[in-house]
């Protein structure tokens, strides 16, 4: 059952023209889970990459927070239509994550503590597109959010920012993920209306 927060208020789009066809603005961040949420201990947190040969590349809490970290200022989407806009995070880029790691596919499935999963292009998670998030506004991400760490793809509907993030498996086709395989959109985009099938 999905959880909700109580009561955000929105604006229409027209009082914005950074917000997509059919989305309302909010200054909440509302809380949406397919589950209960887990708590990780970032003691026995790890992120993996899957490569389509079986190589298997992870890193620790303390070694993702060694990696290089990006300040990023944007704005995100819910397919349920909310938005909010400039919005800052702190993550390690998915482009830094893949650096030597040999690929050739051109998917990827996110999965996540709690057994959660979407799929995801490499297009759309490479060239500064998408990171591993486990700051919010100048703090550790809370775990309603996805903390520890959360994949953040803003240009993509939020569902695709998978909360609560341990890894990424390649694929050789763009096969659907937890909530497209219930009739959400295979991509997500935003400014197209990618909602559902």
């Amino acid at each position: 059952m999905a959880e909700f927060t109580r009561g955000f208020g929105g604006r229409r789009r027209e009082s914005d023209p950074r917000l997509p066809p059919g989305q309302y603005l909010t200054a909440d961040f509302p809380v949406l889970s397919a589950g209960p949420t887990p708590r990780i201990p970032e003691s026995e947190w790890s992120f993996s990459i899957r490569a389509e040969s079986g190589q298997v590349t992870s890193w620790s809490w303390s070694e993702f927070l060694a990696l290089p970290s990006e300040d990023v200022h944007t704005d995100i989407h819910c397919v349920t239509r909310w938005s909010k806009l400039d919005t800052t995070w702190r993550g390690v880029s998915v482009d830094t994550l893949f650096a030597g790691i040999d690929t050739a596919y051109e998917y990827a499935m996110a999965h996540s503590y709690g057994g959660y999963t979407t799929n995801v292009p490499m297009a759309d998670l490479r060239g500064g597109k998408a990171w591993i998030a486990y700051a919010f506004d100048g703090k550790p991400l809370d775990p309603e959010h996805g903390g520890p760490a959360r994949l953040l793809v803003p240009h993509l509907y939020f569902w695709k920012s998978a909360k609560w993030v341990r890894g990424l498996s390649m694929q050789k086709h763009d096969d659907p993920g937890f909530w497209e395989q219930n009739g959400y959109n295979l991509h997500g985009d935003p400014w197209t209306e990618e909602r559902y099938w």
